[in-house]
């Protein structure tokens, strides 16, 4: 019989989780790399050598790939032994070492991390009270499940502005929004469909032959309403509000992706916000190139599907905007997502809700496992024989690069938890080859082209880091928290899902060095947000690579 460990913890601190996840992005960007990590019992080792100083937390479980899961204060040492260390002072000697190290100074750094702090303190203030006793699987509930956020992001909940802003439209607090409307001229608007269809969709909020019918985001409103143009048009009339009206949406865990009952589809809006590391609004060539994607994408997203049943893309068919110069083309710029495709007896559910290390929704996989019986290992089988096939075969065969993380993932599984169908979202992340599109690419303007686009190596290191890193890892280590003695033989399952693949659709050099131990890319959180770069220009470091036939014993630790 398998142990069972103790079920994950439900009720983490911001705190606590603030703590370890800076601990997790220092570990595997900065102190891992540079040989700065040892055991002492059951305790990890960190010493800044910049900073002369030593760190230690203790290791409730160890990771094969170096994501171990920690208990308890990090501590520092001191003349009469070991003292504790807040969040915002390991905040700070992260700063100070990073300054150290790369000659630069961030003075955004510690704020920015205060900032995530008290975002994830009120929304845990905040959140709606569940019942205990309910088991019941509910996708929209998976979608505000992401109390913690990114276990490997400095800021995993950062979000520029006053709390009491931004907290009424928090996914994580439960949010419910009314859209604001604007009747705007038709000459007024800018939109774009694949077809007559995609835009009658939106037709369904109200308008006429004249006139169209504009849904805003209302913290995005409240962010524009004093823009000179848009100020204008509204006091001439030519522009007219019509307020916050209409059924309540749902805000997914996107924070700026909606789902809106009555038109059947989510809405994807432009937020002049910071959330985590970018700005996230809707280029003028995100909203073009969201349009051109579900275009070129429509054959293989057939192929797929054909091939891989239970696999769906969500097309991106539509968008609108307001066509009032670039700031409020961009500003107010919403995309159309279609519905997800789910079969009878099918619940979707959020693959972070799935992988979370403290859950927050019966989602988590180590209830949907309990639930199916149990047998973690051939639920495993079928997670990865669902999730795993159709990305590779979009890479190697279609030359198109998914980015499968996390939260651009929903996994349908059964009244009784096991996988069945498997639905990939978001245009913004899904690129093309070039060399395998040349001809549909020269059909679209030079600012879409390279928005849409990525060369192979940084298209496959893309697909790697996404698939395996961020997503696999990270649900196999949800399952590894509860069944801890499975972890070598969860990461043999994950060799086994990749060599069948390869053994029917043919190998190729990236997957071949993958199974024999080339290191794992794993994107550089931590140092994108210290340098102040965009997540388009993140750099990737190596990680242990589990899936070779005879990997590398992990570092065991005593207990």
């Amino acid at each position: 019989m398998i142990a069972l460990a103790a079920r994950p913890s439900t009720c983490a601190t911001a705190d606590d989780v603030t703590t370890h996840t800076l601990l997790n992005c220092l570990i595997r960007e900065v102190s891992g790399p540079e040989g700065q990590l040892t055991y002492d019992g059951s305790h990890l080792v960190i010493r800044l050598p910049r900073r002369d100083l030593v760190l230690r937390i203790r290791v409730r479980r160890t990771s094969l790939i170096g994501a171990h899961r920690f208990g308890g204060p990090v501590q520092t040492r001191a003349a009469d032994g070991w003292a504790d260390v807040t969040w915002r002072r390991l905040a700070g000697l992260i700063a100070q070492e990073l300054e150290l190290r790369s000659g630069e100074t961030n003075h955004e750094f510690v704020d920015q991390v205060a900032e995530s702090q008290a975002a994830m303190s009120a929304v845990l203030a905040a959140r709606p009270a569940s019942d205990p006793g309910s088991d019941q699987l509910d996708y929209l509930a998976s979608e505000q499940a992401l109390v913690y956020g990114h276990r490997f992001h400095p800021t995993p909940k950062g979000r520029s502005g006053a709390i009491d802003r931004w907290l009424p439209f928090a996914p994580e607090a439960g949010a419910r929004v009314r859209l604001r409307h604007l009747a705007v001229p038709r000459e007024l608007i800018r939109e774009e469909g694949v077809d007559a269809a995609a835009l009658t969709l939106l037709d369904g909020l109200g308008g006429s032959a004249d006139q169209a019918v504009l849904p805003v985001h209302p913290w995005q409103f409240s962010l524009l309403r004093s823009h000179h143009g848009l100020d204008a048009a509204l006091r001439s009339g030519r522009i007219t509000d019509l307020g916050e009206r209409g059924v309540e949406t749902v805000p997914t865990a996107s924070v700026r992706t909606l789902w809106h009952p009555d038109l059947r589809a989510f809405l994807k809006f432009s937020l002049n916000v910071r959330i985590t590391n970018c700005v996230r609004k809707n280029a003028s060539y995100e909203l073009r190139g969201a349009v051109a994607l579900t275009r070129l994408l429509a054959p293989v997203a057939d192929d797929l599907r054909t091939r891989f049943p239970g696999t769906a893309v969500l097309a991106e068919p539509a968008y609108r905007t307001l066509d009032l110069g670039p700031d409020l083309v961009e500003g107010f710029g919403v995309i159309v997502r279609e519905q997800l495709p789910v079969q009878a007896g099918v619940t979707p559910l959020l693959a972070g809700a799935i992988a979370d290390e403290h859950p927050t929704s019966p989602a988590q996989v180590g209830a949907l496992i309990e639930r199916s019986g149990g047998d973690a290992l051939a639920w495993w089988h079928d997670y990865l024989a669902l999730v795993v096939p159709p990305v590779l075969h979009a890479y190697f065969h279609h030359g198109v690069v998914f980015e499968p993380h996390l939260q651009n993932v929903v996994v349908g599984v059964t009244d009784d938890g096991w996988p069945q169908q498997v639905f990939l979202r978001d245009m913004e992340g899904t690129k093309l080859l070039p060399a395998r599109h040349a001809a549909a690419l020269a059909d679209l303007p030079d600012d879409v082209q390279q928005q849409v686009t990525y060369d192979a190596q940084r298209g496959w290191n893309r697909v790697v880091y996404c698939l395996l890193v961020n997503h696999v890892a990270e649900v196999l280590a949800g399952i590894a928290d509860r069944y801890p003695a499975l972890e070598r033989q969860l990461w043999d399952e994950v060799s086994a899902r990749l060599d069948a693949y390869a053994r029917q659709y043919g190998s190729s050099p990236q997957l071949r060095a993958l199974l024999s131990g080339v290191p794992l890319p794993a994107k550089a959180n931590l140092l994108t947000r210290w340098e102040r770069r965009a997540d388009r220009h993140a750099g990737y470091l190596a990680l242990p690579n589990p899936l070779a036939t005879a990997p590398a014993e992990s570092c065991e630790v005593a207990r």
